[in-house]
Protein backbone atom coordinates (compact mmCIF):
# COMPACT_ATOMS: atom_id res chain seq x y z
CA UNK A 1 0.00 0.00 0.00
CA UNK A 2 1.18 3.42 -1.16
CA UNK A 3 1.04 5.70 2.02
CA UNK A 4 0.21 9.47 1.59
CA UNK A 5 4.03 11.20 2.39
CA UNK A 6 2.89 14.36 4.50
CA UNK A 7 6.45 16.55 5.75
CA UNK A 8 6.35 18.73 8.82
CA UNK A 9 6.95 21.60 6.68
CA UNK A 10 7.13 22.30 2.86
CA UNK A 11 7.83 25.71 1.71
CA UNK A 12 8.02 24.95 -1.98
CA UNK A 13 4.53 25.37 -2.88
CA UNK A 14 4.78 28.96 -1.36
CA UNK A 15 7.91 30.08 -3.38
CA UNK A 16 6.83 28.43 -6.61
CA UNK A 17 3.74 30.18 -6.25
CA UNK A 18 5.40 33.69 -5.42
CA UNK A 19 8.95 33.12 -7.57
CA UNK A 20 8.46 35.33 -10.46
CA UNK A 21 7.69 38.22 -8.12
CA UNK A 22 10.56 37.13 -6.12
CA UNK A 23 13.05 36.94 -8.55
CA UNK A 24 12.03 40.57 -10.40
CA UNK A 25 12.60 41.42 -6.73
CA UNK A 26 15.65 40.00 -5.91
CA UNK A 27 16.85 41.21 -9.54
CA UNK A 28 15.86 45.01 -8.99
CA UNK A 29 18.35 44.63 -5.68
CA UNK A 30 21.12 43.14 -7.94
CA UNK A 31 20.41 45.77 -10.57
CA UNK A 32 21.06 48.47 -8.00
CA UNK A 33 23.83 46.95 -6.22
CA UNK A 34 22.77 48.73 -3.07
CA UNK A 35 23.35 45.57 -0.78
CA UNK A 36 23.06 46.63 2.68
CA UNK A 37 20.29 49.20 4.44
CA UNK A 38 18.50 50.36 1.20
CA UNK A 39 15.03 50.76 0.23
CA UNK A 40 13.67 47.61 0.53
CA UNK A 41 15.63 47.76 4.13
CA UNK A 42 13.23 51.07 4.62
CA UNK A 43 10.23 49.62 2.88
CA UNK A 44 10.14 46.77 4.90
CA UNK A 45 10.73 48.58 8.31
CA UNK A 46 7.57 50.53 7.75
CA UNK A 47 5.34 48.09 6.90
CA UNK A 48 6.03 45.38 9.71
CA UNK A 49 5.81 48.68 11.75
CA UNK A 50 2.53 49.36 10.51
CA UNK A 51 1.58 45.80 10.54
CA UNK A 52 2.77 45.22 14.16
CA UNK A 53 0.51 48.29 15.46
CA UNK A 54 4.07 50.35 16.35
CA UNK A 55 5.52 53.95 14.91
CA UNK A 56 9.14 51.98 14.20
CA UNK A 57 10.66 49.30 13.14
CA UNK A 58 14.40 48.41 13.03
CA UNK A 59 15.87 45.42 10.85
CA UNK A 60 18.11 43.06 11.72
CA UNK A 61 19.76 40.10 10.95
CA UNK A 62 18.08 37.65 12.97
CA UNK A 63 15.70 36.85 15.68
CA UNK A 64 18.42 36.01 17.70
CA UNK A 65 20.48 39.78 16.85
CA UNK A 66 16.88 41.37 17.65
CA UNK A 67 16.99 39.90 21.25
CA UNK A 68 20.52 40.92 21.92
CA UNK A 69 20.06 44.30 20.36
CA UNK A 70 17.33 44.83 22.49
CA UNK A 71 19.13 44.16 25.06
CA UNK A 72 21.96 46.55 24.75
CA UNK A 73 19.26 49.26 23.72
CA UNK A 74 17.85 48.85 27.38
CA UNK A 75 21.10 48.90 28.93
CA UNK A 76 20.61 45.51 30.30
CA UNK A 77 24.04 43.43 31.21
CA UNK A 78 26.29 42.29 33.14
CA UNK A 79 25.25 41.97 37.02
CA UNK A 80 21.61 42.38 36.10
CA UNK A 81 18.71 39.25 36.13
CA UNK A 82 16.25 38.98 33.13
CA UNK A 83 13.56 36.96 33.36
CA UNK A 84 12.53 34.00 30.95
CA UNK A 85 10.29 30.79 30.20
CA UNK A 86 12.20 27.54 30.87
CA UNK A 87 10.46 26.25 27.73
CA UNK A 88 11.24 27.97 24.18
CA UNK A 89 13.54 28.07 22.09
CA UNK A 90 16.91 28.52 22.93
CA UNK A 91 18.06 32.19 21.67
CA UNK A 92 15.64 33.50 24.45
CA UNK A 93 17.91 32.97 27.12
CA UNK A 94 21.03 32.72 24.91
CA UNK A 95 21.04 36.44 23.96
CA UNK A 96 20.83 37.31 28.13
CA UNK A 97 23.57 35.58 28.37
CA UNK A 98 25.33 36.78 25.68
CA UNK A 99 24.09 40.30 26.86
CA UNK A 100 26.23 39.43 29.76
CA UNK A 101 23.08 39.05 32.49
CA UNK A 102 21.60 36.24 34.42
CA UNK A 103 18.79 34.34 33.08
CA UNK A 104 16.19 33.58 35.63
CA UNK A 105 13.64 30.97 34.59
CA UNK A 106 10.36 30.58 35.63
CA UNK A 107 7.88 28.32 34.90
CA UNK A 108 5.31 27.77 32.24
CA UNK A 109 1.23 27.41 31.92
CA UNK A 110 0.44 23.67 31.31
CA UNK A 111 -2.43 24.63 28.67
CA UNK A 112 -0.45 27.49 26.66
CA UNK A 113 2.80 26.43 27.46
CA UNK A 114 3.96 30.26 27.47
CA UNK A 115 5.60 31.85 30.68
CA UNK A 116 3.22 31.78 34.08
CA UNK A 117 2.52 34.92 35.21
CA UNK A 118 1.62 33.12 38.80
CA UNK A 119 5.22 31.84 38.94
CA UNK A 120 6.75 35.55 38.03
CA UNK A 121 4.59 36.42 40.70
CA UNK A 122 6.11 33.38 42.96
CA UNK A 123 9.59 34.63 41.83
CA UNK A 124 9.35 38.19 43.03
CA UNK A 125 8.06 37.06 45.94
CA UNK A 126 10.27 34.59 47.42
CA UNK A 127 13.52 35.74 45.70
CA UNK A 128 13.47 39.18 45.14
CA UNK A 129 13.20 42.51 47.35
CA UNK A 130 12.29 46.10 46.11
CA UNK A 131 14.99 48.87 46.57
CA UNK A 132 13.72 52.17 45.94
CA UNK A 133 12.64 52.16 42.21
CA UNK A 134 14.28 49.01 41.08
CA UNK A 135 13.82 45.39 41.83
CA UNK A 136 16.65 42.88 43.35
CA UNK A 137 18.01 39.06 43.76
CA UNK A 138 17.33 38.72 47.66
CA UNK A 139 20.58 36.33 47.50
CA UNK A 140 22.37 38.01 45.16
CA UNK A 141 21.85 41.89 44.94
CA UNK A 142 21.75 41.53 41.44
CA UNK A 143 18.93 44.00 39.67
CA UNK A 144 16.15 41.94 38.54
CA UNK A 145 15.88 44.28 34.54
CA UNK A 146 13.33 42.74 33.12
CA UNK A 147 10.94 39.72 31.71
CA UNK A 148 10.84 38.21 28.22
CA UNK A 149 7.88 36.32 27.59
CA UNK A 150 7.88 33.88 24.42
CA UNK A 151 4.86 33.98 22.67
CA UNK A 152 5.31 30.46 21.72
CA UNK A 153 4.25 28.52 19.17
CA UNK A 154 1.98 31.54 17.70
CA UNK A 155 0.23 32.16 20.60
CA UNK A 156 0.38 35.85 22.82
CA UNK A 157 1.19 35.24 26.36
CA UNK A 158 -0.25 37.11 29.16
CA UNK A 159 0.86 40.08 28.32
CA UNK A 160 -2.00 42.19 30.50
CA UNK A 161 -0.54 40.31 33.63
CA UNK A 162 3.39 40.76 32.51
CA UNK A 163 2.27 44.48 32.14
CA UNK A 164 1.00 44.64 35.36
CA UNK A 165 3.77 42.89 37.13
CA UNK A 166 6.46 44.45 35.53
CA UNK A 167 4.66 48.08 36.73
CA UNK A 168 4.30 46.68 40.22
CA UNK A 169 8.52 45.78 40.16
CA UNK A 170 10.04 48.50 38.06
CA UNK A 171 10.87 45.52 35.13
CA UNK A 172 11.22 46.26 31.40
CA UNK A 173 9.10 43.98 29.11
CA UNK A 174 10.71 42.83 26.07
CA UNK A 175 8.64 40.38 23.77
CA UNK A 176 9.88 37.42 21.61
CA UNK A 177 7.92 37.33 19.33
CA UNK A 178 9.86 35.55 17.23
CA UNK A 179 7.15 32.95 16.17
CA UNK A 180 3.89 34.96 16.57
CA UNK A 181 3.84 38.28 14.08
CA UNK A 182 0.22 38.85 13.34
CA UNK A 183 -0.45 37.33 16.50
CA UNK A 184 -3.07 39.61 18.46
CA UNK A 185 -3.82 39.97 22.87
CA UNK A 186 -7.68 39.87 23.35
CA UNK A 187 -7.71 43.34 23.54
CA UNK A 188 -6.63 43.41 19.93
CA UNK A 189 -2.84 44.49 20.39
CA UNK A 190 -0.59 42.65 18.03
CA UNK A 191 2.94 40.77 19.13
CA UNK A 192 5.19 43.20 19.73
CA UNK A 193 3.13 46.08 20.05
CA UNK A 194 2.64 46.34 24.13
CA UNK A 195 6.42 45.79 25.66
CA UNK A 196 9.61 48.08 25.40
CA UNK A 197 10.43 46.38 22.36
CA UNK A 198 9.48 43.45 20.55
CA UNK A 199 11.73 41.52 18.61
CA UNK A 200 10.65 39.18 15.33
CA UNK A 201 12.44 36.70 13.42
CA UNK A 202 11.48 35.88 9.65
CA UNK A 203 13.86 32.51 9.81
CA UNK A 204 12.11 30.42 6.63
CA UNK A 205 10.49 28.40 8.66
CA UNK A 206 8.47 31.19 10.63
CA UNK A 207 5.20 32.49 9.35
CA UNK A 208 6.97 35.39 7.25
CA UNK A 209 10.07 34.21 6.27
CA UNK A 210 13.13 34.95 4.54
CA UNK A 211 15.23 33.05 2.10
CA UNK A 212 17.70 32.92 4.99
CA UNK A 213 18.50 34.59 8.94
CA UNK A 214 16.29 38.10 9.07
CA UNK A 215 14.61 39.91 12.20
CA UNK A 216 13.78 42.68 13.16
CA UNK A 217 12.51 44.88 16.46
CA UNK A 218 9.55 46.77 16.73
CA UNK A 219 9.09 49.91 19.43
CA UNK A 220 6.62 52.82 20.00
CA UNK A 221 9.93 54.68 21.17
CA UNK A 222 11.78 56.83 18.92
CA UNK A 223 14.66 56.81 21.23
CA UNK A 224 15.17 52.86 21.24
CA UNK A 225 14.49 52.89 17.50
CA UNK A 226 17.89 55.79 17.20
CA UNK A 227 19.56 53.45 19.47
CA UNK A 228 19.11 49.93 17.65
CA UNK A 229 19.50 51.76 14.61
CA UNK A 230 23.14 53.12 15.96
CA UNK A 231 23.71 49.47 17.83
CA UNK A 232 22.95 47.01 14.26
CA UNK A 233 25.29 49.32 12.83
CA UNK A 234 28.85 49.11 15.04
CA UNK A 235 27.31 51.52 17.38
CA UNK A 236 28.07 54.25 14.70
CA UNK A 237 26.74 57.61 14.10
CA UNK A 238 27.20 60.20 11.23
CA UNK A 239 29.28 58.73 8.70
CA UNK A 240 30.15 55.46 10.30
CA UNK A 241 33.26 56.62 11.73
CA UNK A 242 31.92 57.91 15.18
CA UNK A 243 30.60 55.64 17.83
CA UNK A 244 28.58 56.90 20.60
CA UNK A 245 27.82 52.94 21.48
CA UNK A 246 29.48 49.81 20.92
CA UNK A 247 27.27 47.94 19.23
CA UNK A 248 27.82 44.42 16.44
CA UNK A 249 27.05 43.90 12.50
CA UNK A 250 23.78 42.82 13.00
CA UNK A 251 22.12 44.77 9.26
CA UNK A 252 19.56 43.38 7.76
CA UNK A 253 20.65 42.43 4.71
CA UNK A 254 18.94 44.10 1.10
CA UNK A 255 17.91 41.15 -0.55
CA UNK A 256 16.20 39.47 2.38
CA UNK A 257 13.77 42.64 2.83
CA UNK A 258 13.25 42.62 -1.26
CA UNK A 259 11.71 38.75 -0.56
CA UNK A 260 9.77 39.98 2.39
CA UNK A 261 8.53 43.00 1.28
CA UNK A 262 7.31 40.36 -1.47
CA UNK A 263 5.67 38.28 1.31
CA UNK A 264 4.19 40.54 3.48
CA UNK A 265 1.02 40.92 1.12
CA UNK A 266 0.52 37.58 1.63
CA UNK A 267 1.12 37.00 5.39
CA UNK A 268 -2.94 37.69 6.41
CA UNK A 269 -4.12 34.92 4.14
CA UNK A 270 -1.69 32.72 5.38
CA UNK A 271 -2.39 32.95 8.44
CA UNK A 272 -5.53 32.56 7.85
CA UNK A 273 -4.92 29.30 6.46
CA UNK A 274 -2.88 28.10 8.72
CA UNK A 275 -5.72 28.93 11.83
CA UNK A 276 -8.20 26.99 9.30
CA UNK A 277 -5.96 23.88 9.72
CA UNK A 278 -5.85 23.99 13.16
CA UNK A 279 -9.67 24.17 13.50
CA UNK A 280 -9.70 21.57 11.28
CA UNK A 281 -7.39 19.24 13.56
CA UNK A 282 -9.12 20.11 17.03
CA UNK A 283 -12.56 19.33 15.17
CA UNK A 284 -11.16 15.81 13.70
CA UNK A 285 -9.69 15.11 17.32
CA UNK A 286 -12.07 15.95 18.92
CA UNK A 287 -14.84 13.97 16.73
CA UNK A 288 -12.71 10.60 16.70
CA UNK A 289 -12.18 11.02 20.29
CA UNK A 290 -8.35 10.64 20.32
CA UNK A 291 -6.48 11.48 23.82
CA UNK A 292 -4.18 14.18 22.91
CA UNK A 293 -3.89 17.61 24.95
CA UNK A 294 -4.21 19.74 21.53
CA UNK A 295 -3.95 23.57 21.83
CA UNK A 296 -6.79 24.44 20.97
CA UNK A 297 -8.23 27.68 19.08
CA UNK A 298 -8.65 30.30 21.48
CA UNK A 299 -12.10 32.52 21.54
CA UNK A 300 -10.05 35.63 22.57
CA UNK A 301 -7.52 37.17 20.52
CA UNK A 302 -5.55 35.40 17.42
CA UNK A 303 -3.31 32.21 17.87
CA UNK A 304 -1.12 32.32 14.50
CA UNK A 305 0.23 28.89 15.08
CA UNK A 306 3.31 28.74 13.31
CA UNK A 307 3.80 25.29 15.20
CA UNK A 308 0.54 23.30 15.90
CA UNK A 309 2.32 21.09 18.91
CA UNK A 310 0.26 18.57 20.65
CA UNK A 311 0.84 16.63 23.96
CA UNK A 312 0.93 13.03 25.13
CA UNK A 313 2.67 10.92 27.36
CA UNK A 314 3.09 8.43 24.67
CA UNK A 315 5.00 10.74 22.51
CA UNK A 316 7.94 8.90 21.76
CA UNK A 317 5.86 6.13 20.31
CA UNK A 318 3.73 8.52 18.85
CA UNK A 319 6.77 9.94 16.80
CA UNK A 320 8.20 6.40 15.91
CA UNK A 321 4.81 5.38 14.63
CA UNK A 322 4.41 8.67 11.95
CA UNK A 323 7.54 8.71 10.79
CA UNK A 324 6.61 4.72 9.73
CA UNK A 325 3.88 6.37 7.94
CA UNK A 326 6.41 9.13 6.36
CA UNK A 327 4.47 11.78 8.35
CA UNK A 328 6.72 14.52 10.10
CA UNK A 329 6.85 15.58 12.97
CA UNK A 330 9.62 17.44 15.35
CA UNK A 331 9.58 17.95 19.08
CA UNK A 332 9.89 21.10 20.55
CA UNK A 333 11.51 21.40 22.69
CA UNK A 334 13.21 18.49 24.08
CA UNK A 335 15.45 19.89 26.89
CA UNK A 336 14.12 22.14 28.70
CA UNK A 337 16.27 25.72 29.10
CA UNK A 338 17.44 25.12 32.67
CA UNK A 339 18.68 21.37 32.58
CA UNK A 340 20.26 22.61 29.25
CA UNK A 341 24.42 21.93 29.91
CA UNK A 342 25.42 25.19 29.78
CA UNK A 343 23.47 26.70 32.11
CA UNK A 344 24.44 23.95 34.86
CA UNK A 345 26.45 26.98 36.54
CA UNK A 346 23.04 28.24 37.75
CA UNK A 347 22.30 24.87 39.82
CA UNK A 348 18.75 24.78 38.85
CA UNK A 349 17.55 21.22 39.72
CA UNK A 350 15.97 18.61 38.36
CA UNK A 351 12.19 19.04 38.86
CA UNK A 352 12.14 22.41 40.11
CA UNK A 353 10.31 24.01 37.02
CA UNK A 354 7.97 20.61 36.73
CA UNK A 355 5.14 21.61 33.99
CA UNK A 356 8.38 22.59 31.87
CA UNK A 357 9.73 19.54 32.09
CA UNK A 358 6.38 17.58 31.57
CA UNK A 359 6.25 19.57 28.47
CA UNK A 360 9.80 18.66 27.50
CA UNK A 361 8.70 15.09 27.22
CA UNK A 362 4.99 15.22 25.85
CA UNK A 363 4.80 17.24 23.03
CA UNK A 364 4.83 17.30 19.42
CA UNK A 365 4.80 19.24 16.78
CA UNK A 366 2.71 18.29 13.53
CA UNK A 367 2.07 19.09 10.14
CA UNK A 368 0.49 22.84 9.74
CA UNK A 369 1.23 25.41 6.88
CA UNK A 370 -0.92 26.83 4.63
CA UNK A 371 -0.35 24.57 1.29
CA UNK A 372 -1.12 21.06 3.47
CA UNK A 373 -4.00 20.00 1.39
CA UNK A 374 -6.83 18.18 3.01
CA UNK A 375 -5.55 14.59 2.03
CA UNK A 376 -2.84 15.34 3.93
CA UNK A 377 -4.31 16.40 6.73
CA UNK A 378 -6.75 13.44 6.73
CA UNK A 379 -3.99 11.47 6.52
CA UNK A 380 -2.30 12.85 10.03
CA UNK A 381 -5.47 12.47 11.72
CA UNK A 382 -5.92 8.86 10.51
CA UNK A 383 -2.49 7.32 11.46
CA UNK A 384 -3.18 9.39 14.97
CA UNK A 385 -6.24 7.89 16.16
CA UNK A 386 -4.86 4.29 14.45
CA UNK A 387 -2.34 4.57 16.78
CA UNK A 388 -4.25 5.17 20.05
CA UNK A 389 -6.96 3.11 19.10
CA UNK A 390 -4.88 0.06 18.52
CA UNK A 391 -3.91 0.18 14.95
CA UNK A 392 -0.04 0.47 15.84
Amino acid sequence: MIRLSVPLLDLGPQYRALRPAIEAAMRGVCDSQRFVLGPQVQRLEEGIAAYCGVEHAVGLSSGTDALLAALMALGIGAGDEVIVPAFTFFATAGAVALAGARPVFCDIEPDTLNLDPQAVRAYLARACRRERDRTVNAASGAAVRAIIPVHLFGRMADMAAFAEIAAEHALVLIEDAAQAIGAEAPDGRRAGSIGRIGCLSFFPTKNLGAFGDAGMCVTRSAELALRLRLLRVHGSGAGGRHHPLVGGNFRLDELQAAVLNVKLEHLDDWTERRRERARRYEQAFTARGVPLHTPGVPGAGRHVFNQYVVQTPERDRLQAHLRARQIGTAIYYPVPLHRQECFAHLHYRAGELPVAEAAARTSLALPLYPELRDEQQHEVVAAIAGFFTGGR
